[in-house]
């Protein structure tokens, strides 16, 4: 029987590396692309590690073969503050390695978008094929340019692009840059640690969720040309998360409003899931208090050493 095979650009990253070692486990042939080999905690045993830049094409067609069943784009500069690298990553790049694959057999691409896409748009956010909001990033930019990109090329030469919306990701092996691992790692210390008021209302989804939502689409014909939110659905305020996991590991001391909120602060960040319930048959099943147990537990004997 023939294995299928996936390209994973972005790889390496958190979402990247898990994605890798749920097909690796499903016995899927697995290529990664990335500008930097994994850290030793992210590297999958069976996954071909490919170390290019996907926003120079050149590079592209000289490293990749068009021969994947499945390619799911994850690649992008993390460091926002730069934005001409953002762009770069983010649109150059998707732009690139979907019009490598655009003449060949693949069955679907599968690009990684983002709920900053919505810009200022009312939560619960509901997808919206036709009107694009003004973003308030360099970052919502590139992505939201990326989803145009992806859905002309669907309407135009029937690309088999997907494009899935994500809320707030987290998990074990995420990177100490996001809200709830900056938690954890202050609780586990019992440090003092400085927050804004914690007002805003997010919407958290655990990885292994998230990566079941990649793979349904993946495998669904019918989402080509869609794009699809994925989230929990149940919004949650950033404080009432911060003393929920302050409780669970046991430590911890925030200081609420010592940091003021960023002028582009959306203090309501939340998504409508119904339509990844229709098309994807999915729908989270990991809750918060949970997925923030495991998080906990996964900080806590594989990293503490390193990071505290």
């Amino acid at each position: 029987m023939k294995r299928n095979k996936i390209l994973i650009t972005g790889g390496t990253g958190f979402i990247g590396y898990h994605l890798a070692k749920k097909c690796s486990d499903l016995n899927w042939s697995v290529d990664s692309i990335s500008t930097k080999l994994p850290k030793k905690n992210r590297k999958v045993k069976k996954v071909k590690y490919l170390i290019f830049d996907i926003s120079k094409k050149k590079e592209i067609e000289k490293n990749l073969s068009p021969n994947y069943d499945y390619v799911v784009n994850l690649a992008g500069y993390v460091d926002h503050s730069n934005k001409n690298k953002t762009l770069k990553s983010h649109f150059n790049g998707c732009k690139n390695i979907a019009n490598f694959f655009l003449n060949s057999k693949v069955k679907k691409f599968v690009q990684i978008g983002s709920c900053i896409e919505y810009g200022k748009i009312k939560s619960p956010q509901k997808e919206n094929q036709k009107k694009f909001p003004q973003t308030f990033s360099i970052y919502g930019e590139a992505k939201q340019q990326s989803t145009k990109f992806l859905l002309e090329l669907h309407k135009k030469f029937n690309f088999p692009s997907t494009i899935l919306r994500l809320y707030l990701v987290y998990g074990p092996n995420q990177d100490l840059n996001r809200i709830i691992p900056i938690t954890i790692i202050n609780a586990i210390k019992n440090r003092k640690f400085d927050c804004s008021s914690g007002n805003q209302l997010r919407d958290f989804i655990y990885v292994d969720d998230v990566i079941k939502a990649i793979i349904k689409a993946l495998k669904n014909k019918n989402t080509s040309g869609e794009i699809i939110n994925i989230g929990s659905g149940k919004p949650t305020t950033i404080k009432k998360t911060i003393i929920s996991i302050c409780k669970l590991a046991g430590g911890g001391n925030p200081q609420f409003g010592k940091i003021d909120f960023r002028k582009d602060e959306i203090l309501e960040l939340y998504p409508n899931i119904s339509k990844a319930k229709k098309f994807l048959k999915w729908k989270p099943k990991v809750s918060l208090y949970r997925g923030i147990v495991k998080t906990i537990s996964y900080f806590k004997r594989f990293l503490w050493k390193k990071y505290i």
